[in-house]
């Protein structure tokens, strides 16, 4: 992230408004957001500034590094795509705000509105009458040619009749003060999620100015939304789903955030079926249907069979489902056409055919190349043009290795592109170069100009667009104008619209129904969360018993003449077994082993409290630190030691914290499962005939059970005490025994409709194996009965996840 920086004078003394805005200079010809004409601080920033000048350099610091904690310990990344492969970035916050006046958002959100509303009843006329194309508003060639143009979804009508129900659009303020669009998004808007943990963020810096300055509030935004999306369900038993990519989208985290905000299921595309033209998902009870999808992908994914027949992110038949009617999708499948580029160009005069006024809010100046006139003034004006495919629905400081800034070409390149200008103008399209204006930031202790856009949202609901009081502005990290993009050093800082008088500071997401309104349904648990869940309860699991098999190896290893004993021998080569062959003291294995917790965890962000991913995450970036600093014996024995206390604090974190809804019986029959399993393997290994008794101590450290043997017995651990205490005794929390009696309490409480026939056999599984095993004694316990019962526990495992899970 950005760091606001310090002097090397740094005193405690307060900051003066003339120290903060010295050497301030925004680039000539351009607006500041902050600093007027004049040279003087608009009044708008007045009190900000004299709020931040009362801070020394080291309380701004302070206030500011509690922004970026917050992000860091929230998880909050995005990711950035490189030559070799994809990494996630941590959050890169611009800590000083944005602000807009109320007046002037007010104006500027009726062009928003005004915008929507032209754009809907486009795509209304291009999958309907088509009387645009037909009456010569709009080249046939944008439109066929789009790859967004979805033939599939013509005459098409959607549920509700809407194409738009959420929609973004990229502002930015010209040299003359005049705010325009320079771009729309109509296809899967992202960044709401941001702008919402921008503003937390922000305030977490800056509460107290922000409670000062009667800052609008942007909850309500949400509520309104998600009110909305509840609304448009035919039955109130019906479901509201966000269908995402995955993971390793760019914007993962904003999905599983807002799933999680708004009290949504998020799914991913192998959750959902389509059955007699429904869309239903795949739940641990069955399929369950859904009536609303807030899609996240792009449409040409939804469904390979009509669509693109390479997705493998969407589900077949959903566009035979939307068809039918029986599925609401937001936005509609097509509805990405308007992002061309292109169609900029021809807005105002469909503006003034189809809502008979002119736009409130310009287009950045567009010309398509197809057509002679424009032709030739893109050629004539190229020092002020940038150029890229017409069909791109990114064109300026996006799309920059597929778009070309005449100003910038050299004798050669501008050539040819001129020649391709004249030859194929049709497949280009050309925008004015912008000049952006600026707004501060913190960099080397000074604020500095920056370029900046704004992001704005506006959603439906029962009484129109409402747009969001506030937006996502990104600013550059350089004075390039194309260093603006996340994906090339950008920053991001919150937009506060500032009223003159008091704000509602009581809106939140809650209803406005009271204590009558109704009661919400409960959540929706896809097989593949379950099966996450439950293979996150494994992972930990068996991080935990890798932990404890290295720190009692390396316990024996310190106090031993030589590293080649009977003992350790053995221990090595259990240990090479179980894929963590000692060398180095923290091997690799339970690295991968950690971050396929993370991985399991990474899937389910949405039902992961931000603590739990925080402590996981920190886990495996501590040992991952710590394989390269320790070495064998007692150093590793310390290591180990911190690490087991840290995975202690992680499950606790999760016992204590998670709600005991359907998933967490799966992670915790996860968890019951693998420690079944790891002492059954690991007594089956250490009680062979022949190892010396010091074996069996081992066995019982291992086991966290040194204490209660030696209470128990009196006497030093011998096999059939061993067995008995590890094995057979339901009062420890370590014993196999103890593990097969809590997975059948857990079945015990899962919801009825998980009781179907048809998931029975892993339950009577259990039951078997229980009963096989209660009813034994230690002598009845020999080598070929743990290798049996070994085989039997992951047999159970199997009849789970197809009986769950698959």
């Amino acid at each position: 992230m950005q760091s606001m920086g310090m002097r090397s004078d740094e005193t405690t003394r307060p900051l003066s408004e003339e120290a903060l805005l010295q050497g301030y200079r925004p680039p000539p010809g351009t607006v500041d957001e902050m600093m007027g004409p004049e040279g003087r601080p608009r009044p708008l920033w007045q009190g900000f500034l004299s709020s931040i000048a009362q801070l020394s350099d080291k309380e701004l610091a302070v206030r500011c590094g509690r922004a970026d904690q917050y992000l860091r310990d929230s998880g909050v990344f995005y990711r950035v795509y490189g030559e070799d492969a994809a990494q996630d970035r941590g959050w890169p916050l611009s800590h000083i705000p944005v602000l807009i006046d109320e007046a002037e958002w007010t104006r500027l959100s009726k062009g928003i509105i005004q915008r929507a509303d032209l754009l809907e009843a486009v795509l209304q006329d291009i999958y309907g009458d088509n009387k645009l194309v037909g009456e010569g508003h709009i080249p046939p060639s944008l439109i066929a040619g789009s790859p967004e143009y979805l033939r599939p979804l013509v005459g098409v009508k959607p549920v509700g009749g809407h194409f738009l129900h959420f929609c973004a659009f990229e502002l930015g303020r010209g040299p003359d003060g005049q705010w325009w669009v320079l771009g729309d998004r109509t296809q899967a808007p992202s960044g709401a999620g941001f702008a919402l943990e921008n503003r937390v963020a922000t305030v977490r810096a800056f509460n107290d100015i922000h409670a000062d300055m009667n800052v609008h509030r942007i909850a309500g935004f949400f509520r309104d939304f998600r009110d909305a999306l509840e609304d448009m369900r035919p039955r109130h038993d019906d479901r509201v789903v966000i269908m995402t990519p995955g993971q390793h989208n760019e914007t993962y985290y904003e999905h599983a955030y807002i799933a999680r905000y708004l009290g949504f299921t998020l799914l991913e595309g192998e959750d959902i079926t389509v059955v007699d033209r429904e869309v239903r998902v795949r739940t641990v009870s069955g399929l369950r249907p859904i009536s609303v999808l807030w899609r996240r992908l792009d449409a040409a994914y939804m469904d390979p069979l009509e669509l693109n027949p390479t997705s493998q992110l969407g589900t077949p038949g959903m566009v035979d489902a939307v068809r039918q009617g029986n599925v609401a999708i937001v936005n509609a499948l097509g509805a990405g056409l308007m992002e061309n580029r292109a169609l900029a160009a021809f807005l105002p005069a469909i503006c003034s055919r189809l809502l008979g006024e002119e736009p409130v809010l310009p287009s950045i100046a567009t010309w398509w190349c197809g057509q002679p006139g424009e032709r030739d003034h893109v050629i004539g004006n190229l020092d002020h043009m940038m150029v890229g495919p017409a069909l791109s629905s990114r064109l300026h400081f996006e799309d920059v290795a597929n778009t070309l800034a005449g100003a910038s070409l050299t004798g050669a390149e501008r050539d040819a592109l001129i020649a391709r200008i004249r030859n194929k103008g049709a497949g280009l399209v050309s925008q004015e170069v912008v000049t952006l204006s600026t707004t501060p930031v913190f960099q080397d202790g000074r604020l500095k100009p920056r370029p900046v856009s704004m992001r704005v949202f506006a959603a439906r609901t029962q009484h129109g667009w409402t747009v969001m009081p506030g937006g996502f502005a990104r600013v550059g990290s350089s004075a390039d104008v194309s260093a603006i993009a996340m994906q090339r050093g950008g920053q991001a800082a919150d937009v506060w619209i500032v009223s003159p008088g008091p704000v509602d500071s009581s809106l939140s997401l809650l209803s406005d129904h009271g204590t009558d309104s109704p009661r919400r349904l409960s959540g929706l648990l896809p097989s593949r969360a379950a099966d996450n869940l439950f293979w996150l309860g494994r992972y930990v699991e068996r991080a935990e018993d890798m932990m404890r098999i290295l720190r009692a190896y390396h316990a024996r290893l310190a106090e031993a003449v030589s590293p080649d004993t009977p003992l350790l021998n053995h221990s090595r080569r259990y240990m090479d077994m179980i894929g963590i062959a000692p060398q180095p003291a923290l091997p690799e294995g339970l690295i991968r082993t950690l971050e396929a917790s993370i991985r399991s965890a990474s899937h389910i962000r949405d039902r992961f409290s931000p603590d739990g991913w925080s402590a996981l995450d920190d886990l495996a970036v501590q040992t991952r630190q710590s394989m390269r600093l320790t070495s064998d014996g007692d150093e590793a024995v310390r290591a180990l030691t911190v690490l087991l206390r840290q995975l202690a604090g992680f499950s606790g974190l999760i016992h204590e914290n998670m709600y005991r809804f359907t998933g967490w019986r799966f992670l915790e029959m996860g968890r019951f499962l693998e420690r079944a399993l790891h002492m059954t393997r690991l007594l089956t290994h250490m009680t062979q005939d022949g190892l010396p008794p010091s074996a069996l101590d081992m066995v019982v450290e291992i086991g966290d059970s040194v204490i209660t043997h030696r209470r128990r017995y009196k006497v030093g651990t011998a096999r059939n005490s061993v067995l008995a205490l590890m094995v057979l005794d339901a009062r420890n929390p370590r014993s196999v025994v103890f593990q097969l009696d809590n997975i059948r309490q857990e079945f015990g409480h899962l919801p009825p409709g998980l009781k179907q026939p048809g998931h029975q056999a892993p339950m009577r599984e259990m039951m078997r194996l229980h009963t096989h095993l209660a009813i034994r004694d230690p002598e009845d316990i020999d080598h070929d009965f743990l290798i049996e019962l070994s085989r039997d526990l992951a047999h159970f495992s199997n009849l789970l996840t197809r009986e769950y899970f698959r």
